[in-house]
């Protein structure tokens, strides 16, 4: 077997890590990568599916449950920097050693059956999580939900954030062929929950999973990431660990339920209006992509602006049409591009467009578009 010195040469050969570009739908893959790992079954499974705020409420509910004394594995993607920002347990990424150790059989055999990037890190993530005996496994899928390789194995609980159009080449153009693809994140679970979705979305749901319980009001309470959507994350995730602490798989008692509030509310995530400041100059960094996100922010973003520029740059078949405009009252420069690769280009398209417009200029600037954005303005600007 041949020897490789990194998490990224190994994962090298099996494509490019944006979810949606080597996304291959279809469960048999992902049971053929299983079958031959010694998983353990975690005491409790959660998948998290949605268009926007999956991740964040990932973290949140990852964090909460932490707080309760459980050992907890999340699962998340992309990752902004490294590979292992997607696998974390306790709040810690997994160490290259520990990928290392397990990336050579399952890129082997990931190679044979022909499985994408997204697969072999779920499986990674999978026998990471089953290695380290956690209680708790929180899976955040990458495009849709019905064939995605994150409901290849059973889950006791799920949870939905808002749906809207995105990935439409893979779920559909319509909404309700969009809701119809993600509603099957509750296929199998106990414990069924989401946040407030549009009539059109509701219905599909509904029909799907007659059982979910919609969570219909924000919580209360200061959070450490900025956006009223940010208290509708925090409220779906403590609904479920409500329902959890109700079913007695989390320890009661009040001590128990202020700690995993408070957790909850000192969650900051990369990339979510990540502020960063250099001496007179103020960034605000977001991977919103999509008009559902752009849509979702603006409430915030007008609060904290108006900005010098604003920078929107994103891969050449996002379609920003319908976000570009909603941007343009918060700056009179607004700075946009879709170059023609996934990533290297717009990497090196928006570093020349803050260097050009925001290089030596004192100001706010607003970054948008991708992880792959956020990447390249935080890289930019730890050199400046």
């Amino acid at each position: 077997m041949i020897e490789k010195s990194s998490v990224e040469a190994w994962l090298s050969g099996l494509g490019t890590p944006a979810a949606d570009r080597d996304y291959k739908p279809g469960h048999a893959r992902m049971h053929d990568l299983l079958s031959s790992m010694p998983l353990h079954q975690p005491s409790l499974r959660i998948r998290i599916a949605g268009t926007n705020g999956k991740g964040s409420t990932a973290h949140m509910l990852a964090a909460g449950l932490a707080a309760a004394g459980l050992k907890v594995g999340l699962y998340t993607s992309p990752h902004i920097h490294a590979f292992n920002e997607r696998i974390r347990i306790d709040g810690c990424p997994v160490s290259d050693a520990t990928l290392l150790a397990l990336l050579p059989l399952i890129v082997e055999r990931a190679m044979h059956i022909g499985a994408s990037y997204f697969e072999v890190a779920t499986a990674l993530a999978l026998q990471c999580f089953s290695n380290a005996g956690v209680d708790v496994e929180i899976l955040e899928a990458g495009v849709g939900a019905r064939l995605d390789a994150t409901t290849a194995v059973p889950a006791d609980m799920a949870l939905l954030t808002p749906v809207a159009l995105d990935h439409q080449a893979w779920l559909g153009d319509t909404l309700a062929e969009v809701a119809g693809e993600k509603a099957h994140v509750f296929d199998g679970c106990r414990w069924c929950f989401s946040s407030m979705q549009n009539d059109v979305v509701r219905q599909v749901v509904s029909r799907i999973a007659p059982s979910v319980l919609y969570i219909s009001q924000s919580v209360d309470m200061q959070l450490a990431m900025r956006g009223a959507h940010q208290r509708e994350n925090a409220a779906l995730a403590l609904a479920a660990i409500d329902a959890l602490q109700s079913a007695g798989q989390i320890n009661a008692g009040q001590g128990v339920s202020d700690a995993m509030h408070k957790a909850v509310a000192n969650v900051q995530v990369p990339g979510r209006l990540q502020q960063v400041h250099l001496d007179a100059q103020s960034f605000w960094l977001d991977a919103g992509h999509n008009q559902h996100a752009v849509e979702t922010l603006l409430p915030t973003l007008q609060a904290v602006g108006p900005f010098d520029a604003v920078f929107m740059f994103t891969r050449e078949d996002r379609d920003l049409t319908d976000a570009l405009p909603l941007l343009r009252g918060l700056s009179r420069r607004l700075i946009s591009g879709k170059p023609s690769d996934a990533s290297d280009a717009c990497y090196v398209s928006l570093v020349e467009a803050l260097e050009k417009e925001a290089g030596e200029v004192d100001g706010r600037y607003l970054v948008l578009g991708s992880f792959i954005t956020v990447a390249a303005a935080e890289d930019w600007l730890i050199t400046k």
